[in-house]
C-alpha cells in the first residue's frame, strides 16, 4: 500500500528534502505542501492524506494549531498528523499532545526513522523521537509523585496491563507476546481505552498513566 502524505514545513529547502525522501521511497506518495499552517488545513482538507508531517512554527496558524483543527475534524478522522520540529522544548511536546498529533520528532531525526515514523502513525500508532521520551519521562519524574487515583472509573484488570505496557512504550506486538494474546485483541484494548479515557492518540494514554501514578518513572534516561 502506497502512504499518502502532505509536508508542511514554511522553509522551502527543509520541505523539498522531505518531499524529496518521500517521493524516492517506494511506498510513498506526497499529495500536497504547505509553508502556513492555515495552508495545511485547507490542503489535508482537500488531499485527505494517510499522514501529515507538520512543522510547529509556521506563519498562518502555528502547527499545534493546524493539528488541532485537523484532528478536531469528524471528516479528517483517518489523518495522522507528526510533528517536525528543530526545537525539542516540553511546550511543544505537551501542546502537540494535547492537539492529537500521534508523533513528535526533531528535524535531525535520520532518514530511516522519519520514513519509519510515516508507517508507524499511518498504522494508528504513537512514536516519540528517543530525545522527545527522555523528556517526557524526566519531566514526570521531577514533578511531585502523582496522588494515586483510579487509571479509569471502569477498567479491567486487563485493560490496565495494556495500559501500562502501552505506557512503557511497548508495540501492539509486544504486548501480544508479553500478555499471551493476539495482536488483533491488543488493538481492541487500544481502542477502548482511548474511548474510556477520552484520549485521542496512544500519546495520551502514556501521559494519562503517568499522571494517575499507574505507570511511576524510574527516573531520567
Amino acid at each position: 500500500m502506497t502512504l499518502r502524505v502532505v509536508v508542511a514545513d514554511d522553509q522551502d529547502l527543509v520541505r523539498a528534502g522531505f518531499v524529496a525522501l518521500l517521493t524516492g521511497t517506494d511506498g510513498f506518495t506526497v499529495v500536497g505542501e504547505a509553508g502556513r499552517g492555515d495552508d495545511a488545513v485547507r490542503t489535508v482538507r482537500a488531499t485527505r492524506p494517510d499522514v501529515v508531517l507538520m512543522d510547529v512554527r509556521m506563519p498562518g496558524g502555528d502547527g499545534i494549531v493546524a493539528t488541532r483543527t485537523i484532528t478536531a475534524d469528524p471528516a479528517l478522522g483517518g489523518v495522522r498528523v507528526v510533528i517536525l520540529t528543530t526545537f525539542g522544548l516540553d511546550e511543544y511536546v505537551f501542546g502537540a499532545i494535547r492537539a492529537g498529533a500521534v508523533g513528535f520528532l526533531v528535524k535531525d531525526t535520520s532518514p530511516e526513522e522519519l520514513l519509519r515514523a510515516v508507517r508507524v502513525a499511518a498504522d494508528g500508532d504513537a512514536l516519540l523521537s528517543p530525545t522527545i521520551t527522555r523528556r517526557l519521562v524526566e519531566a514526570f519524574a521531577a514533578a511531585p509523585p502523582p496522588v494515586p487515583r483510579s487509571a479509569g472509573p471502569d477498567l479491567t484488570a486487563r485493560e490496565r496491563d495494556v495500559l501500562v505496557l502501552v505506557a512503557r512504550g511497548r508495540s501492539d506486538a509486544d504486548i501480544a507476546r508479553d500478555l499471551h494474546i493476539g495482536v488483533a485483541t491488543v488493538k481492541s484494548y487500544v481502542s477502548r481505552l482511548l474511548t474510556k479515557l477520552d484520549a485521542t492518540t496512544r500519546v495520551g494514554l502514556v501521559v494519562h498513566a503517568y499522571e494517575t501514578g499507574l505507570v511511576v518513572p524510574r527516573g531520567p534516561v
